[in-house]
């Protein structure tokens, strides 16, 4: 599918700079950057719709963590062990 973008003469020339010390063209420099740019905010829109979905359950069933749960739950995972996520409460 070719799409054209209109880039000001500054973005254009910088991404040309890019692209030759890099060894690529200038398309492939844009080319990675709009996917990592679209990948960043999939996953930013995935990570608003489970808070979102979070919350929902929340406020229907009052099930949680606290902090402190949670803190100690991710301590023990950094220190590369084992283990469950807590079970939520009242």
């Amino acid at each position: 599918m070719a799409t054209s973008v209109k880039l000001d003469e500054n973005l254009k020339g910088r991404i040309q700079h890019l692209a030759e010390v890099r060894h690529r063209s200038s398309h492939w420099i844009m080319r990675e950057a709009i996917r990592e740019y679209v990948e960043r905010e999939e996953k930013r829109e995935s990570f608003k719709q489970d808070a979102l979905r979070a919350w929902e359950s929340y406020q229907e069933n009052g099930q949680h963590l606290t902090l402190e749960e949670a803190d100690a739950w991710l301590e023990k995972l950094e220190a590369g062990d084992d283990v469950e996520l807590p079970k939520c409460h009242d």
